[in-house]
């Protein structure tokens, strides 16, 4: 019936536009999600301010959904796994929650455990939007990422483990007398780096010095009788975090290897990493995987959270849809295609950019190590004196640009490589410095943004002057499409003492055609067949490229974007495995066709 709604809905939408000859633009969302992130209390880098959102925990209740949120101070609430909305519970862990974990027991109540000190108390609810919990006695000492697990015969399982050393563990609770332990405790899986490749530490799964990768974040989803238990890997800082699973035929196992992991990554484009998650089952049948993206421009622990469609496929093989990952995709309103890629390009990549005034650009990088190192960029002017900021434009978060002030005569004004139909504006605003800890309320992002065709005659597509939203990542889909080659951020004021942005990103389609077909796509598979050399022939007029890969012509469910380069080495693969490998190239028009798919022993 929901179908049914959707397509009468759109025939109806239809008939209107025809008359009007406006385009019908579908719900749509964008990675990193677009939610009003908590500043942290608790820091590793020198006193920084910055937000963060890690390691979710989202439950569907009573038709309604739930996200909770690493040290968040509170929850959030949805209809609709879009719009998100902040509850402040009436009294919550001091520190807020840490790797949280929540479970909805037949609609009857919400559980939830994640007291950062690690001592695993549970509170309970039947009504999660007033914010009253009741609490539990406290469970167990030193319980770190706890997963609660509650089958449908009322067993309860909690399992537990983040370290690079001991393995995840499970435990059974009794639910019906204060979840005191049964007795029952098992080690459960570990870490097995000299055969899966993508669990080995380090950004690209290199590290000079650590050998040893994380396993922690464990989630369960029980599917057709299988039991799919999740784990993250290999570090929440680098851009390979990403989610893998083992599958049983009972919540204590023995569990087995799935030979098409990691389920759930994105190693590539401008946010990376998709892992510490856990999966939802929406009230339409479709399943989605909420996990962490590395930001990493503050402290190692900055991130964001992303969200992506999964599935389990004719041999019950989970995996999520990764490809174009921090594109606008369908919402998950959309009958066929919830959570793909909705066809919009990057317009603004390598776009001229010139601003208002300039504190400082500066470069960060987090090294593997958790030290940050800092190069500042020099100030550059074009020919009219404007000074320019090459940051805003490059698809890399962890560079940035820094106003002088935080007031309504800052802009950035973004000249297009070429023209296009502009759909959505996504801005990343950076946190600088922003003396703003724990959770605050009354934060406010307001501004304008303008377009032009011709940089002297100009509309105003975007009016948040005087908006109350908090938005660090806001993404916001037009009306209707609008056609420029010029757009321009007109600050009013936002949170902290300047205004910052990592990066202002424009989706739409361009003008001109897609491009040619990849050719010359060799893969060589190193001595340390965990490895992969891929190389391929420059293609004119690209923006990058997309490599796709998989166990099988038709399981083809990883991918990692790249920009610019025609190279790449990927030290993810599992050693034993054969693999099938494509690659396609993309611009502001659209997606070329795929290359023939390669199997490589």
């Amino acid at each position: 019936m929901k179908h049914l709604h959707y397509i009468f809905a759109s025939v109806a939408l239809l008939l209107v536009t025809s008359v009007s000859a406006q385009e019908i633009i579908p719900e749509t969302y964008c990675n990193p999600l677009d939610i009003d992130y908590t500043y942290m209390v608790y820091n590793s880098s020198k006193n920084k301010s910055y937000r963060s959102g890690a390691d979710p925990a989202v439950v569907e209740f009573r038709g309604e959904y739930y996200m909770f949120v690493t040290r968040s101070f509170g929850y959030w609430h949805s209809k609709d796994l879009v719009n998100w909305d902040f509850i402040k519970p009436a009294q919550w862990f001091f520190e807020g929650c840490n790797a949280p974990t929540a479970f909805n027991y037949k609609d009857s109540l919400l559980y939830f455990a994640g007291d950062p000190a690690g001592y695993g108390s549970i509170l309970y609810t039947d009504d999660p939007k007033s914010g009253k919990w009741t609490p539990t006695a406290s469970i167990s000492n030193n319980i770190q990422d706890s997963e609660l697990f509650i089958d449908d015969d009322g067993k309860t399982y909690l399992y537990w483990g983040s370290s690079n050393v001991h393995p995840i563990r499970v435990k059974m609770l009794n639910k019906d007398d204060r979840f005191l332990e049964t007795g029952v405790k098992k080690e459960l899986i570990n870490l097995v780096e000299e055969e899966h490749g993508w669990e080995r530490f380090g950004e690209n799964n290199f590290h000079p010095t650590l050998k040893e990768g994380y396993m922690e974040g464990a989630s369960m989803t029980k599917h057709n009788g299988k039991y799919y238990l999740q784990y993250a890997a290999p570090g929440t800082q680098f851009n390979v975090y990403a989610d893998g699973v083992y599958v049983g035929d009972t919540p204590l196992g023995p569990f087995t290897y799935m030979k098409s992991n990691p389920m759930c990554s994105k190693p590539g484009g401008f946010t990376n990493g998709a892992g510490h998650g856990i999966t939802v089952k929406q009230t339409n049948g479709q399943y989605w995987h909420f996990a962490t993206m590395a930001l990493a421009s503050n402290a190692q622990w900055e991130r964001r959270l992303c969200m992506f469609p999964t599935s389990f496929d004719d041999e019950g093989l989970m995996y999520s849809i990764t490809e174009y990952g921090d594109y606008p995709r369908f919402g998950p309103s959309h009958p066929t295609k919830a959570g793909q890629h909705c066809g919009w390009m990057l317009l603004s990549y390598k776009g001229n950019v010139t601003v208002s005034s300039s504190l400082t650009q500066i470069m960060k990088f987090t090294s593997n190590d958790d030290e940050v190192s800092v190069t500042e960029l020099p100030l550059e002017k074009n020919a009219d004196n404007a000074i320019i900021s090459k940051v805003l434009t490059d698809e890399n978060p962890k560079t940035y640009w820094v106003a002088k002030a935080n007031d309504d005569r800052q802009w950035v004004q973004v000249e297009m490589l070429k023209p296009g139909k502009i759909y959505a504006f996504q801005l990343n605003f950076h946190d600088h410095e922003s003396g703003i800890y724990t959770r605050t309320e009354g934060l406010r992002h307001r501004f304008t943004i303008e377009v032009s065709e011709d940089g002297v005659n100009w509309q105003t597509a975007v009016d948040r002057s005087n908006s109350y939203k908090d938005a660090p990542n806001a993404y916001i889909v037009l009306n209707k499409p609008v056609k420029a080659k010029y757009v321009r951020y007109n600050n009013v004021k936002v949170p902290g003492a300047n205004f910052a942005m990592s990066e202002f990103r424009v989706f739409g389609l361009g003008s001109g055609k897609k491009t040619a077909k990849v050719k010359g796509f060799t893969i060589k598979r190193d001595s340390d067949r965990r490895d992969a050399t891929f190389t391929w022939n420059e293609v004119k007029g690209a923006q990058g490229y997309n490599i796709r890969w998989g166990i099988a012509p038709d399981k083809l469910y990883q991918s990692w974007m790249v920009y610019d380069v025609n190279e790449l080495l990927m030290r993810c693969l599992d050693r034993d495995t054969p693999y099938y490998f494509t690659i396609e190239a993309f611009n502001e028009n659209g997606i070329s066709q795929k290359s023939s798919v390669v199997k490589v022993e």
